[in-house]
């Protein structure tokens, strides 16, 4: 394999077709040793594109050779090609650079997708503020960007915690800490909405919304009350 290109100050020049993204994305990595004998090394993809990215493990194929690389979570499957190892290239430490033989990027799963629609949305997010769009509707904007990151990176980790046998509690509590911030958020703007006279109260919406609130607060006075039964909670006649 011919050597990678330099730049005027000699540095390695990238030939990287599009930016990767961080991830963790757990795989394991087969390919067979030059006495044909079978090789099998879990390892974990920290920068990924389409096109391939780094691994980080601690054995490592040859570079050129082919090897399998099986996603863990989806158990879905990607030929690759090595093209650089520790012993090939400089920065590589821990791990192997792979080019994937059919480009795709839904083999490194979810975690890719939010990533790269995190960086879209950014991008959404300046152009937003660079045309002067209203406070709050940019703050609404970034508490959905923060909650679609939140869950899928959450349904990821649960995915992986079964599939391991673990404990998926502390994940489940997180989502669930994360719903009551927005729930605390979403009665905030709703009463700053109706001290600027923006609701009506003739809206079939409006009953429901009651509704479910009264229930909410029944809900959460008995929660308050088990945790912390000196407290006086009052109740809503």
């Amino acid at each position: 394999m011919s050597g990678r290109g330099t730049t005027h100050d000699g540095s390695k020049a990238e030939r990287r077709k599009t930016y990767r993204f961080l991830v963790a994305v757990p795989v394991d990595a087969s390919w067979r040793s030059p006495e044909g004998v079978p090789i099998l090394v879990p390892a974990v993809a920290k920068q990924v594109n389409g096109n391939g990215g780094y691994l980080e493990m601690t054995q490592h194929p040859s570079v050129g050779s082919r090897i399998t690389l099986t996603n863990f979570l989806s158990a879905e499957t990607a030929e690759a090609r090595v093209l650089a190892t520790p012993n090939s290239r400089e920065g590589v430490s821990h791990g192997i650079v792979v080019e994937l033989i059919t480009p795709s990027e839904s083999f490194w799963g979810v975690n890719l997708q939010v990533k790269k629609t995190s960086v879209e949305l950014q991008k959404l997010e300046k152009s937003l503020q660079a045309e002067g769009i209203d406070f709050r509707l940019l703050n609404e904007f970034r508490d959905t960007v923060d909650t679609l990151r939140t869950t899928a990176l959450a349904v990821q980790q649960l995915r992986e915690f079964q599939l391991k046998g673990q404990d998926s509690g502390e994940v489940i509590s997180l989502l669930v800490s994360s719903r009551v911030r927005r729930g605390t958020n979403f009665c905030h703007e709703l009463i700053a909405d109706i001290d600027a006279g923006k609701l009506s109260g003739g809206t079939k919406e409006v009953d429901e919304l009651y509704n479910t609130l009264e229930l909410a607060c029944d809900r959460l006075r008995q929660l308050v009350k088990s945790r912390h039964p000196d407290r006086y909670v009052t109740s809503r006649s």
